[in-house]
């Protein structure tokens, strides 16, 4: 059988070709491991992935090692395999750490330096909040607040280290860019950012990416009338290159206006210069990615890195994933900011991950500085406002072979949740709080 599905995207971001052999030994390793020895029902079940994979894609698409990791265990499990589908899991995680100790810079998550990760861990740990049992005895104790509060006052003080390391680099430096994937908090991060930098005395100029996007319908669709807006591509790259070196340079420039409502762009709508003593603050989801200033020196750029680095487990152990975490955010604010229903974003979110993978993370070694958005207190409230859709959605897309990322993604989010007491009262977040961007009620303007 030949497949259509040619390349994949690799956790790095690196395209390779796509194997099936590869599938199928991990299968069979994961099999012999709970005491299984036939390779042929390994290829099979590999076949039987490799199906679904071109019934779940375009012919032209590029499949994440993600996406295919979660299909071959979703199929596992139906094909009456359930050891070996959590021999699988085992195998998948002991791989990744073989990774890990192969190279001391990077734990092999999305790039992000192991010894971050472990620090996210430890204040997880002293804080009772590693695990969603620890997260409801919080809850039971009338203990959110003081959690509530810790949370803000650990983010609050990453933000201001990273604006410190910035102030050092000044003159030198004139771009301070925020960039991370999508709903890990930029904008709120950007905001306080430029608190810091206030109270330090210096003057900024903000740069609002998302007035360059295309017009939507200027954007390929794919065969259910999605539109890919995650991508690069769908920003005006070479104007934002032009419009950063001219304001560098001291010229005034005309920025465009973009309305996410109507999905129209308007061209030469704000008036900007930057000003001598001016920093160009730029929020961005695609902030490393260098085509979008590449007529800027890297000399000149400072860029701060932003992800919910969550260390939650569930109470099978398994920590709930940092886009997971991203995707309940942005389910909210996509339906009040971008007139999007939950599902919509749900079923979205297979663009969110594959250009991470492929736009962002290959880029982290560049950053300068690394912020952890994740709040462990925001899981039971964001729990409350979103849970009921994951049923629901596990239900609508069960059977829908171009729909298993979806079923496999709402099925996740809801074997992570399940257990976790929700909360309604949501008024000991306070107003400066970077959940507030996605929930509402903040004092910021965005």
């Amino acid at each position: 059988m030949s497949s259509s599905i040619q390349q994949i995207v690799k956790r790095d971001g690196r395209v390779v070709p796509y194997d099936r052999d590869r599938i199928a030994t991990a299968i069979f390793k994961a099999a012999v491991a709970v005491g299984g020895d036939d390779r042929e029902e390994a290829e099979r079940i590999a076949m039987l992935v490799e199906q679904r994979l071109v019934d779940n894609f375009s012919a032209a698409a590029t499949p994440s090692v993600e996406e295919i990791q979660d299909l071959v265990e979703e199929m596992l499990i139906e094909e009456g395999h359930s050891k070996t589908a959590r021999a699988y899991i085992r195998y998948r995680h002991n791989r990744q750490m073989e990774r890990a100790q192969r190279t001391v810079r990077f734990e092999v998550t999305d790039n992000i330096p192991y010894r971050k990760i472990y620090e996210v861990l430890r204040w997880n740990v002293e804080h009772g909040c590693d695990t969603i049992d620890g997260l409801n005895e919080i809850i039971a104790n009338n203990q959110l607040p003081e959690l509530i509060a810790a949370c803000e006052e650990r983010y609050d003080e990453e933000v201001k280290l990273g604006a410190e390391l910035f102030v050092e680099r000044v003159p030198e430096v004139r771009v301070f860019f925020v960039a991370g994937p999508s709903s890990s908090s930029k904008t709120t991060t950007t905001i306080k950012v430029s608190e810091k930098l206030a109270e330090a005395g210096m003057e900024f100029l903000a740069l609002n990416i998302d007035h360059y996007f295309f017009d939507l319908d200027h954007h390929p669709k794919d065969e259910f009338g999605d539109y890919d807006y995650e991508t690069p591509q769908a920003l005006d790259l070479k104007l934002i290159d032009q419009h950063v070196a001219a304001l560098l340079a001291g010229e005034p420039i005309k920025m465009p206006h973009y309305d996410f409502k109507t999905g129209k762009r308007e061209l030469g709508v704000y008036d900007l210069q930057l000003k001598p003593n001016q920093i160009l603050l730029i929020d961005s989801l695609h902030g490393l990615y260098e085509e979008m200033t590449q007529s800027t020196p890297n000399s000149k750029k400072f860029k701060l890195y932003i992800e919910t680095l969550g260390q939650v487990r569930n109470r099978e152990g398994l920590f709930m994933r940092w886009a997971d975490n991203r995707l309940l955010r942005r389910m909210i604010r996509d339906s009040w900011h971008r007139n999007l229903q939950p599902e919509q974003t749900l079923t979205h979110w297979h663009y969110v991950r594959r250009s991470e993978l492929r736009n962002i993370i290959p880029f982290i070694g560049s950053v300068d500085y690394l912020v952890n958005s994740a709040m462990p207190f925001e899981l039971p409230i964001l729990k409350d406002r979103l849970f009921h859709f994951f049923p629901q959605a596990m239900e609508k897309f069960k059977d829908d072979a171009k729909r298993q990322d979806a079923y496999v993604r709402a099925k996740r989010v809801y074997e992570t949740l399940k257990d976790l007491t929700p909360v309604k009262d949501d008024s000991p977040v306070p107003s400066t709080s970077l959940l507030r961007e996605f929930i509402g009620g903040s004092e910021y303007k965005y």
